[in-house]
Formats: structure tokens, C-alpha cells, sequence
């Protein structure tokens, strides 16, 4: 039976809605760039995990199967915004650090902490390492499909003349392997289906409300964000590479952080790292591949996949220590420890660009 939103959802939805408005009219007084950038930034959060839960409710309408479609698809619409209000802008860098923020951020840092969390609640915990061996695999070889366009360009080879082109060679390839993977996560769906983490289930018709007008929320704070971004990096010292690392990914992506957290603390291993992988893998073989092919009609330069050395590399280097880490089927407090330590000595190394 339908339920009225829990205290928590009213709260999730209160605060989204308070600090959109806060951002609106902060946009409309011109407001200093850094006040801004932090107040859209706290509300684009605030609206990716509106958008997540509403998306999480109609999904419950439709089946598991659908719901992880349905996820997967729409759960990354506040960083589309975001990515397609800064290639607007020509913030080409920007968008690439975003992405690879995103990849790192979930399949890392989030997992990171979900091992802390579960382990030191409830001791070593192991899972089938069925399905995240096959996401972990997944997003190894997507990275290593991202890699090929900045080897040839940074060899020198004859296809670095034709960077755009092998971009989007690679953009098409990404989405058809996304594609197949569809059917197969809608067979493997008919298993039980992930347990909710909270709250009760509204109305179809609330679910869509909140759903419509939180993406169309996402999409207006997202355009303050990125107008506010350059200004607002300037003032702080803090460079593009590194905000958009760190600071958009995780804005742009705060539903899923959460997550895959409290799935550990409440000791479902398997959910924890299943929901948690999902997302960089759905941003490397969807998200990815899309922004490189719109980026052509949307912004002055097309965004190719020639990426700088040090980002792909950690990229590349982060999808390995995943497949390593969950491919026992145990993981303990410390392995994550260690993947914190990890993205935090990625993220200084893009401190200063």
C-alpha cells in the first residue's frame, strides 16, 4: 500500500528544495561567485538524492529488473546536467575530471568506506563474488577502452591526427556493449532484489512529481554551478582539474554515496559493493560515451577521449585494485583503509592541476 514520505524523505526533499531556492536567489541578487558555487553546490547534492529516491519508488512500481534499469539509466541526470552546462561553457577539463571523478569517487572512495564501515561493525564479511567480479571486470575493460585514444595520441601514432574520430569510434563501441548489457541485467534481475534502505513507498503519482521536478531542479542548479565554477576556483585557488575531480563528482553523485554505505552497515555485503560498483560503471559504459558524442552539438569543441596521463592512470590503476579486492569474496576493515588512502593520494596529486 502506498505510504506518505517518511520524516527522512520530507527532510531530503525540504532540504533540496530550501537550498535550490537559496541558489536561485543568490543567481538573482548576484551573489559572490564563491557563496554561489558552495550554496548550488550543496543543492545540486541535495537534488541528485531527491532524483535518487523518486527514482527508487517508481522503480518499485515496475520490478527489480526494471528498477536497476530504470537506475542506471536516470540516476546520473544531475551530472549529465552539469557535464552539458560546462562543455557549453568550453569547460572540456572540467567534464573529463567530472567523469573520472565520478569513476573514482564510487568505485574507490565509496567502497572504501563501505568496507570500514561494515568491517569494523561486524568483522571480516564475505559475499558472492559472482556479480562483482563480472561489474569489476566490466569496468576494467571500459577504462581500458578509454585508454586507447590517449595512447595513440600521447605514441604519436597516425590516429593521434584523428583524435576526434577514434573518440567517437570508441563512444559508439562503449554503448553497444552498454546495450548488451541490458538484457543481461534484466535476467540476472529475476533474483531477489535489493532490500530497500529506508522509508516507504509513495504514491506513482507522488514519485513522478518529485522525479520531473527535481531533474528539472537539477537542471537549473547545475547551471548556476557551472557558472560560478571558473569565478569561484579562481577566488579559491583551487584548480579545475582538482574541483572537478573531487568537488562535482562528488556533488553530482551524493545519492550513491550513501548507499552502498548503509547497505555495509547493515551487513549485506553483496548489495553494498553491487550498488556501489554499478554507478562508475554505468558512467564509463553510458554516461562517457554519451557526453563525447553530444559534445559536438552542444559546446565549441568536442569532447574527445585523449585524457591526461595521470588521470588515465589512475583510472587504470584504481580498476585494477578493485578486481583485486573484491575478487576473494571477503573484504575487511582495512582494504578499506588502504582504498581511501588511495583516492586521497590520487586527489593530492591533482591538487595543483
Amino acid at each position: 500500500m502506498p505510504s506518505s514520505p517518511t520524516r527522512t524523505d520530507r527532510s531530503i526533499l525540504a532540504a533540496a528544495a530550501c537550498l535550490a531556492a537559496m541558489s536561485a536567489v543568490l543567481e538573482v541578487v548576484g551573489a559572490g561567485e564563491v557563496v554561489l558555487f558552495a550554496v548550488a553546490g550543496l543543492a545540486l547534492a541535495g537534488m541528485a538524492a531527491a532524483v535518487g529516491r523518486a527514482i527508487e519508488q517508481v522503480g518499485e512500481r515496475l520490478g527489480p529488473s526494471a528498477t536497476g534499469l530504470l537506475q542506471s539509466t536516470l540516476g546520473n541526470l544531475p551530472e549529465l546536467f552539469v557535464s552539458l552546462f560546462a562543455l557549453h561553457k568550453g569547460l572540456n577539463g572540467v567534464v573529463r575530471a567530472s567523469l573520472a571523478g565520478s569513476i573514482l569517487g564510487n568505485a574507490v572512495l565509496v567502497l572504501g568506506c563501505a568496507f570500514v564501515a561494515g568491517g569494523l561493525r561486524h568483522g571480516p564479511q564475505r559475499f558472492d563474488p559472482e556479480e562483482p567480479r563480472l561489474n569489476a571486470s566490466l569496468l576494467l575493460l571500459a577504462v581500458a577502452a578509454l585508454l586507447i585514444p590517449t595512447l595513440a595520441s600521447r605514441l604519436d601514432t597516425p590516429a593521434a591526427a584523428h583524435a576526434g574520430a577514434l573518440s567517437d569510434v570508441c563512444a559508439v563501441a562503449l554503448l553497444l556493449v552498454y546495450a548488451a548489457t541490458i538484457p543481461f541485467s534484466l535476467r540476472r534481475g529475476t533474483r531477489a532484489p535489493a532490500p530497500k534502505v529506508g522509508g516507504g513507498t509513495w504514491s506513482l503519482r507522488l514519485s513522478l512529481v518529485v522525479l520531473a521536478v527535481a531533474s528539472a531542479g537539477a537542471a537549473l542548479v547545475s547551471d548556476w554551478f557551472v557558472s560560478a565554477l571558473e569565478p569561484a576556483t579562481r577566488s579559491l585557488g583551487l584548480s579545475q582539474t582538482f574541483t572537478g575531480l573531487v568537488v562535482v563528482a562528488i556533488a553530482s553523485n551524493a545519492v550513491e554515496h550513501a548507499v552502498g554505505i548503509q547497505f555495509a552497515l547493515k551487513a549485506k555485503p553483496e548489495f553494498a559493493i553491487s550498488t556501489t560498483l554499478n554507478s562508475p560503471l554505468q558512467v564509463a559504459l553510458f554516461l562517457v560515451p554519451v557526453l563525447v558524442l553530444a559534445s559536438g552539438a552542444v559546446g565549441p569543441v568536442q569532447l574527445t577521449l585523449v585524457w591526461s596521463p595521470l588521470l588515465i592512470s589512475a583510472l587504470a590503476i584504481s580498476a585494477v585494485v578493485v578486481l583485486a579486492v573484491v575478487y576473494d569474496g571477503e573484504y575487511t576493515w582495512i582494504e578499506g583503509v588502504a582504498l581511501i588512502g588511495l583516492y586521497a593520494i590520487v586527489a593530492a596529486g591533482f591538487w595543483w592541476g
